[in-house]
């Protein structure tokens, strides 16, 4: 696969066909792949958008379009040529053999720059996994050298072509890689159990690229994640506990940022790392108000949420870089929300009292009393539930505690059990 991540810069023309999208959200589209290119360390000195019923089957755009291609090319020295869709194998062939330079699609763009960003052992099969599941169907289009003959004892068998070894070998490759990928799925699944087991409240950040989810996580739980303007700069996920005004702990993990058209072979890769997100107890969707098209990344996330099947966990709406939104910002008033800026103490301060609040509704009221004895007891309640009332009995020797607990934890089972006996002793 061609990578575009080298040390020197390349010059890159982008390419954009408009088939059915309005004129803004296609200009939306193009300055995203222009982005896309930058953060894979091109710099794009051109770029070519047509307006079509249809796109060509043979070359993705018109015949003229790709004439002014070529002269582009030439005239600006391009190194790259880079296309704001996914292309066919037969579609890259062509194109290869009519600019003579690199030719790689959106979802080549976006593997390319998860491939240069993965930390983590898993992060890094995850992405080979991906990059093979697209290279698959489009040896053919990688030109003739690859379907040359060749013969041999024990390796090729008699006849068998250059592309047909090539095919073995990523299919053998995709099936070491999704071995080693298990080994590790199952081991974050008892992680995920032992979570459960010790009724950890899970809380996810979800929302597209850049819009500084790896910030909020950061100044909220001090966790030292990679911050960068820039699109994908988190891929692995990081879970830190975070304490909330009353005391509660949660588990906060953030999530691989979105985008349009997201490829499904990354979605399929990256499917253990999204568990992330099924698995939660709450959604903190994050969106940046500082971006003209806030409104279609809300929208796009939403419906990957909903593809997750995920749509039924609670959710938080966290409007940010609010010292930057744009004139034409008007919040989905659908949605529970806040607007923040991720750099106000503030806002901070604001957004947990938010997610305690959201909790608190998720959560039923309780009014126990725990003995003096019993102190170990006493800190699980302050940092499983939400203790709004904590009064000493000096007669009884015993704490009367009220507040609000999840139903079905183990607490709450053990809290249900003391108010039930509390209640027959009254009768």
């Amino acid at each position: 696969m061609q990578e575009i991540h080298q040390h020197n810069i390349e010059r890159v023309i982008i390419v954009g066909c408009n088939i059915q999208k309005t004129d803004e959200q296609f200009q939306q589209s193009m300055e995203e792949l222009k982005s896309l290119a930058e953060t894979a360390k091109g710099k794009v000195v051109g770029a070519i958008e047509q307006k079509r019923e249809r796109i060509e089957s043979s070359t993705y755009i018109g015949k003229g379009k790709t004439q002014e291609l070529t002269a582009l090319i030439e005239e600006l020295e391009a190194d790259v040529v880079i296309f704001n869709d996914e292309l066919t194998s037969s579609q890259m062939r062509n194109l290869h053999q009519i600019c003579k330079i690199p030719i790689i699609d959106r979802t080549q763009l976006i593997l390319d720059i998860f491939a240069s960003r993965a930390q983590s052992r898993e992060g890094k099969l995850q992405v080979e996994l991906a990059q093979l599941s697209y290279l698959l169907p489009r040896l053919t289009g990688q030109g003739q050298a690859l379907s040359r003959l060749g013969g041999g004892i024990g390796t090729r068998g008699p006849g068998e072509t250059q592309l047909e070894t090539d095919r073995r070998h990523i299919r053998r490759r995709m099936n070491e890689i999704e071995r080693q990928l298990k080994t590790v799925v199952d081991h974050r699944e008892r992680y995920r159990e032992r979570r459960k087991e010790n009724d950890a409240i899970q809380v996810a950040i979800v929302g597209y690229t850049n819009v500084g989810k790896s910030t909020i996580l950061n100044r909220l739980t001090e966790a030292g994640t990679l911050e960068e303007n820039q699109l994908f700069a988190t891929l692995d996920p990081t879970t830190r506990r975070l304490t909330l005004p009353s005391g509660l702990s949660v588990l906060l993990s953030d999530t691989v940022g979105f985008i349009q058209d997201l490829p499904t072979t990354l979605i399929a890769a990256f499917r253990s790392t999204l568990e992330e997100l099924q698995q939660a107890d709450f959604l903190i969707h994050v969106v940046d108000c500082s971006n003209p098209d806030f409104d279609q990344q809300e929208r796009t996330v939403r419906k990957l949420i909903q593809e997750l099947k995920a749509d039924a966990i609670p959710q938080l709406v966290v409007y940010n870089k609010n010292d930057q939104k744009t004139a034409n910002f008007i919040p989905n008033h659908h949605e529970k929300s806040v607007q923040i800026s991720a750099y106000k103490e503030e806002d901070l301060s604001l957004l947990l009292c938010e997610i305690e609040n959201e909790l608190k509704s998720l959560m039923i009221p309780f009014s126990v009393d725990i003995l003096a004895t019993e102190g170990k007891l006493l800190s699980q309640c302050r940092q499983e539930a939400i203790v709004e009332k904590q009064e000493w009995d000096e007669d009884g020797h015993y704490y009367a505690v009220e507040g609000f607990m999840f139903e079905k934890s183990a607490l709450g089972h053990l809290f249900f059990e003391r108010m039930k006996k509390k209640e027959l002793q009254h009768v």
